[in-house]
Order: C-alpha cells, then sequence, then structure tokens
C-alpha cells in the first residue's frame, strides 16, 4: 500500500511541477510583453499582455515542456492501470472468484 501512495504522490508532484511550469511560462511571457512594450514607448494594459502572453505560451509550454509533458502523462496512466487493476481483483473477490484472492 505504500509503493501506492508513492505513485499517487508522484503523479501530483509530476502535474504539479508542469502546471507551474506552464504558468511561470505564461507570468515571463507578461513580463515581457508588458515591459518590452513600455521601452518602445507603447502602453500595452495588463490584461492584454497576459491574453497574448497564454496565446503564444499555449503551443511554446507543449513544446518546450514536452518532458515533463511526458512524465505526467506516464505517472496518470501509472496510476490509471494501478487502480484499475485494484477495481478488477475487488470485483473478483466479489464475484468470489479464486483470482481475486490470490493476493
Amino acid at each position: 500500500m505504500a509503493d501506492d501512495d508513492r505513485s499517487t504522490g508522484g503523479m501530483v508532484l509530476d502535474v504539479l511541477a508542469y502546471l507551474l511550469a506552464r504558468l511561470a511560462l505564461v507570468a515571463a511571457l507578461a513580463a515581457v510583453i508588458f515591459y518590452g512594450a513600455s521601452l518602445f514607448g507603447v502602453k500595452v494594459p495588463l490584461v492584454v499582455a497576459l491574453l497574448f502572453a497564454i496565446v503564444v505560451a499555449l503551443p511554446l509550454g507543449m513544446w518546450v515542456f514536452a518532458p515533463l509533458r511526458r512524465k505526467a502523462t506516464a505517472s496518470i496512466a501509472a496510476v490509471d492501470v494501478r487502480r484499475r487493476r485494484d477495481r478488477e481483483q475487488l470485483q473478483a473477490r466479489l464475484r468470489g472468484d479464486d483470482e481475486g484472492k490470490a493476493e
């Protein structure tokens, strides 16, 4: 059971790392757009800078953070396989099958 908790905790950390990386990319791009425009004497509202940053960060983040995305996806798949296996074992035990009692 401790191994199951580690795999779920690992999944949460992997997904959280990917999420934070994507949010940091949006924040960095928004800052570049907001302050970069002021260097050229253009006043860009913060909301507009954020919207442009989101639009640019969507495809850029998928490419830049591909290793993080693959790791998070693999973690999610591993937890999904474990949960599916546990559910099948529980259903087998409820039916009274011998395969559910093998553990």
